[in-house]
């Protein structure tokens, strides 16, 4: 049946709205009502005919042409088509009143069409198609922000935003501020590398440790498979939520000379921008930002949110210490540019702040010049106490005669070329088990280092180096070097992720888990963690370098240890799609090795850290607490930001922090 819903005045409806290319949807001026034709007529999307003056209707999902609706002026019908359109209309209300629920609150059957592709409310759904962006707004396909690198949480949001401007983020929050008491919500997500669903919009976070769920595709609700399990969360409904694409919003300018009044170099970065095309655009300068993360396919804004720690950290601080400037848009839709010396209180708060005060959509970040080539440099151990004091004597050298970059990682005594000792030479090569000391436990340790260096300089290179590694009390037959060019050992982690991904191992659930440890603690985290529930099955790298807390800002937002020297640990595990540990027992895991960190009163803190309940995260903050809540009761007094971090509820607006 073709149906025919007139529109006798044009004054009572809104202008059109682009909302995706070819789709536009059609609102109404006045607030929904069942008894009208424009409540049939907004919810489904529409396409202007280009060869008359009919407005073409359909659903959100597709129909055959019976279930189309035209959208006439008065003065293209004829009396036949208002007699049709009369008539049907009121057939229409007829089967709208006839589907509705005891309670008067089921939707027409046009409504439950866009119910299916949004879990906002019409009232949302229609505020949101109102905005005029410069991007694009979709409701109807969602899910490739339901998930994250972690690939353990699923919830689909209501609608994603893809902004291409600054005025765009401001334009959603603003929306999304207006839109008190309905419970939407608005998180901000860049490359998605979150493992718990901390970019999503879900704070619906109850998991069901004893399904046996497989990610089959990424994006896809997970299914039950029988032969070999994975941990999911509980599957949930969709969630009152907007996720902003930042991936969208570009933009990159270096400045290779500063400005009048701050001549050293710098680069403005969108937010959304990753950080290897920061890399390949300074470079082109022959410049690099200090700071970095080992792995650079992650947005500016979504580590300058965590702190962004790597080998350089040592000695300049993670990321979030070699910002300069902020431009920030608050939780109350308002664009900030903030610094050290301007709004310092919003610039320290964002900085570390998991996205809780405003989102980034630019940062300006300090530069230096950079170097052609490296010298990479892993050295073996067996004695932890030695690996670590070599580690510590190198993070506390002055900067003019230090290494560069400085790691280390956990290997695992037996032969394998993924975790074991055959995983630290470079090219593949092999170490022949007869060098490997039979003293220690069951775990080797490995240092790495890096020197920067330029090829006219090789002359001298040798002898700087011999003299640097020294002191150093490795196996002295463990010890293996190459030279690579800088920008490669940057990216390095890059082509382990084109290895990986080409096995099909690439997408697959990353239960992670870093920890910052106190020096104090490190020995006995060693003896408890290291020594006795590493086991030859475990999948994935196991970091352990320490940090300097001189280069660490204590205004920022950022949690770590209360000790000079302290060290980040990250099991990075893996869940294996058709062999391994299953993912639950993985995570189970983790939740023991947390649970022996406090029964030992370690002072561990989690760095990327997920807590389901505010109670823990008072004593993740510790004595931050305080500034944490005044500063989200400052920049996001409504409790619109980052839902997926858990910290907070748009309840708790309504009762004391």
């Amino acid at each position: 049946m073709v149906t025919m819903v007139l529109l006798p005045d044009k004054q009572f409806t809104q202008e059109l709205i682009q909302v995706q290319e070819k789709l536009i949807f059609l609102n109404t001026a006045e607030d929904y009502n069942r008894t009208t034709p424009f409540a049939l007529a907004s919810k489904v999307h529409f396409i202007q005919s280009r060869r008359r003056k009919t407005v073409r209707l359909y659903p959100r999902y597709g129909s055959s042409l019976s279930n189309m609706i035209y959208v006439c002026s008065p003065g293209s019908c004829t009396r036949l088509a208002w007699s049709i359109a009369s008539l049907t209309l009121l057939v229409c209300l007829l089967l709208v009143r006839g589907r509705m629920g005891e309670h008067g609150d089921e939707l027409s059957p046009l409504s439950t069409i866009h119910e299916q592709g949004s879990s906002l409310s019409f009232r949302d759904h229609a505020l949101l198609s109102s905005l005029r962006l410069d991007g694009s707004l979709t409701f109807s396909n969602t899910s490739s922000a339901a998930s994250d690198f972690g690939r353990i949480r699923y919830s689909l949001p209501g609608a994603i935003l893809y902004p291409k401007s600054v005025r765009d983020v401001e334009l959603a929050v603003r929306a999304v501020q207006s839109s008190k008491g309905s419970g939407l919500t608005l998180a901000a997500k860049g490359s998605g590398h979150s493992v718990h669903g901390q970019a999503q919009r879900g704070c619906d976070r109850v998991m069901n440790r004893s399904w046996p769920y497989y990610w089959h595709k990424p994006g896809h609700i997970p299914q039950v498979h029988s032969g070999f399990t994975t941990f999911h969360a509980e599957k949930r409904k969709a969630l009152r939520g907007v996720v902003i694409e930042m991936s969208t919003l570009k933009g990159i300018k270096v400045a290779p000379n500063g400005e009048p009044g701050f001549r050293h170099p710098f680069v403005d970065a969108a937010g959304g921008e990753l950080w290897i095309d920061i890399l390949k655009a300074t470079l082109r300068e022959g410049l690099a930002p200090r700071s970095w993360t080992d792995y650079l396919y992650l947005s500016i804004g979504g580590t300058l949110s965590n702190a962004g720690v790597g080998g350089q950290s040592f000695l300049f601080g993670p990321e979030i210490s070699n910002v300069l400037q902020l431009d920030v848009v608050t939780g109350t839709s308002q664009l900030v540019k903030c610094s050290p010396t301007k709004k310092s209180d919003l610039f320290h708060g964002v900085l570390g702040g998991l996205g809780q005060f405003g989102i980034i959509t630019s940062a300006r970040i300090i530069l230096e010049p950079a170097h052609e080539k490296v010298r990479w440099i892993r050295a073996m151990y067996t004695d932890f106490a030695t690996f670590t004091r070599d580690q510590e004597m190198l993070v506390t050298q002055a900067p003019e005669s230090a290494f560069d970059y400085i790691e280390g990682f956990v290997v695992l005594k037996n032969k394998d070329s993924s975790h074991g000792w055959n995983s630290v030479p470079f090219d593949a090569k092999k170490i022949d088990p007869s060098i490997i000391p039979e003293e220690g436990g069951s775990v080797l340790y490995c240092i790495e280092l890096v020197k920067k260096f330029s090829p006219n300089h090789m002359d001298t290179l040798n002898k700087t180096v011999e003299r640097m590694v020294a002191p150093l009390s490795f196996i002295p037959t463990l010890i293996f070097t190459i030279d690579v060019p800088y920008e490669k050992f940057l990216n390095r982690l890059h082509e382990v992720e084109i290895s990986l991904d080409s096995q099909g191992l690439w997408n697959v659930p990353h239960p992670w888990l870093n920890l910052f440890v106190p020096r104090s603690s490190i020995g006995l985290f060693d003896a408890l963690i290291f020594k006795q529930m590493i086991k030859d099955d475990f999948s994935g790298p196991i970091l352990i370098y320490p940090l300097n807390r001189n280069w660490w800002d204590s205004r920022s937002s950022a949690v770590i240890p209360d000790e000079s020297i302290f060290y980040l640990v990250g099991f990075l595990r893996i869940s294996l799609p058709s062999s391994g540990a299953l993912l639950g027992n993985l995570i189970a895991d983790n939740d023991k090795i947390m649970q022996v960190c406090h029964s030992a009163k370690l002072g561990c803190k989690k760095y990327l850290p997920e807590y389901e309940d505010t109670e823990s995260w008072k004593l993740h903050f510790g004595k931050k607490w305080g500034s944490f809540t005044r500063r989200k009761q400052k920049y996001d007094p409504d409790f619109i930001l980052a839902p997926g971090q858990n910290i907070f509820s748009k309840s708790t607006e309504s009762r004391s922090l």
